[in-house]
């Protein structure tokens, strides 16, 4: 019976690691999460709803950004054989605006889960990294070797954590992967997120807020194909530090995505246009072949296929989701 420590269990992506891993079997789970007000915890909530009373499945509510290794130690006093560190402080825009909390959560948050592996001596640690590292960037599709040069404190932490993961792999023989996602939607989305307030804008007739001509694009990636990622860098034994681009190859620009949202909810978008925003990057696009090539890789769900299926779940959860 493996042992997995997922941080932002609760959240959107871990939530979807967390039942899958419990489907599975041969697993049992602590997850760690603090239930941020940055979205509503009840969302929070649903996510967890299959699980919570699942006996192999236990829940710790607590700030990683104010809890030590040695605490961490007291709480969990099992052997751990994988730690998946999806927890983080969210969103590029707001980290303009607080860039001290971001600084707090995600790299005092991963100092303390390291502290922790290297306590417990943990051998594997998955770290959620971010496509928002490379910045703004025209040498599409992004490969792992381009130069970084961040243009949001919340990307820049995201890079502060992968070089943290590195030094604890070379000091302490901790193996780190750290995965950049790219733009992760499907069912139980944050909120904040693209997909989400365009789909929950339409079906509720009300306008959509688009920043820029249209022309920006993303590299959307379906969040089952996001899960077998994970799952594969969980296996992943190989060598002792890895960056992996996790995404889909492809990049959706901002009107087709709106025009696929459309078709998908039958209903026609109501466009307000604002200027560009600061931090956000004109295109984000993946080079995938270093994921298929060290973790067999292979995403296969269309954004109209993916879009159905956020949409199908909104609808189910229409009450809480339009509080």
């Amino acid at each position: 019976m493996k042992h997995y420590v997922i941080t932002g269990g609760a959240g959107f992506i871990g939530s979807h690691l967390v039942r899958e891993l419990l489907a599975s079997g041969g697993c049992s789970i602590t997850c760690i999460d603090d239930f941020d007000p940055f979205y509503s915890p009840d969302i929070k909530q649903l996510n967890l709803r299959e699980v919570k009373n699942n006996p192999l499945f236990r829940l710790i509510s607590n700030d990683l950004g104010k809890t030590s290794g040695a605490d961490l130690c007291a709480l969990i006093s099992e052997p751990v054989d994988v730690i998946i560190h999806l927890a983080a402080k969210a969103g590029v825009r707001p980290s303009i605006e607080n860039p001290l909390a971001y600084q707090q959560s995600n790299v005092i948050g991963l100092q303390n889960m390291l502290d922790f592996c290297r306590a417990k001596k943990v051998k594997q640690f998955v770290f959620a990294s971010s496509s928002s590292v490379y910045g703004v960037n025209d040498h599409f599709p992004w490969k792992e070797e381009e130069q970084l040069m961040p243009v949001s404190p919340y990307a820049m932490t995201k890079l502060a954590g992968e070089m943290l993961g590195h030094v604890y792999s070379k000091l302490y023989d901790i193996r780190f992967i750290a995965l950049r996602f790219f733009t992760v939607y499907g069912p139980g989305q944050r909120p904040d997120l693209a997909i989400h307030k365009f789909t929950k804008a339409v079906i509720n007739g009300k306008p959509i807020t688009m920043y820029g001509n249209g022309s920006t694009s993303r590299d959307y990636t379906y969040v089952g194909d996001i899960i077998k990622g994970v799952r594969a860098a969980m296996q992943y034994n190989l060598t002792g530090f890895e960056i992996i681009n996790i995404g889909n190859n492809y990049s959706v620009p901002l009107k087709d995505l709106i025009s696929a949202i459309e078709k998908v909810t039958g209903r026609d978008a109501v466009i307000e246009q604002y200027p560009d925003q600061p931090g956000d990057v004109p295109k984000t696009y993946a080079d995938i072949s270093k994921a298929t090539a060290l973790l067999g890789y292979h995403p296969h769900t269309r954004l109209e296929d993916g879009l159905k299926s956020f949409y199908n779940w909104f609808l189910e959860n229409r009450a809480l989701l339009n509080h």
